[in-house]
């Protein structure tokens, strides 16, 4: 039971990155699945977060310019990144809460994390 995480990189301000996260080991629909970032320095913060059938949440900071998306049947989130500037640089971790295991059990699960950075 994991979450697996991949698309970070280097890019240039004003450019564009897609992440991806996927969840192996669940059968069932993951309710809810969404993005965090860690920036040096400072905490962990909410980037986007969709619940499965609502409305997509996201932070100030990157509304309009990212948007978040699911593959409901394959529990895969994404996150399209636009219009990057150095302050989006960070490791994002991809995170799904709550999320019932074949045995029963509920757990919170979190990517590895991948690097974003933009330069200037």
């Amino acid at each position: 039971v994991q979450l697996q995480a991949s698309g970070g990189g280097l890019v240039q301000a004003g450019g564009s990155l897609r992440l991806s996260c996927a969840a192996s080991g669940i059968r069932l629909s993951i309710n809810t699945m969404g993005w965090y970032r860690q920036a040096p320095g400072k905490q962990r913060e909410l980037v986007a977060e969709m619940v499965r059938g609502g409305s997509p949440n996201y932070a100030d900071s990157v509304k309009g310019r990212f948007t978040i998306s699911r593959d409901i049947a394959r529990n895969t989130v994404y996150l399209q990144m636009d219009s990057l500037n150095p302050e989006d640089t960070a490791i994002y971790y991809c995170y799904a809460p709550r999320v019932l295991t074949a045995s029963g059990r509920f757990l919170d699960l979190w990517g590895q994390g991948t690097l974003v950075t933009v330069s200037s």
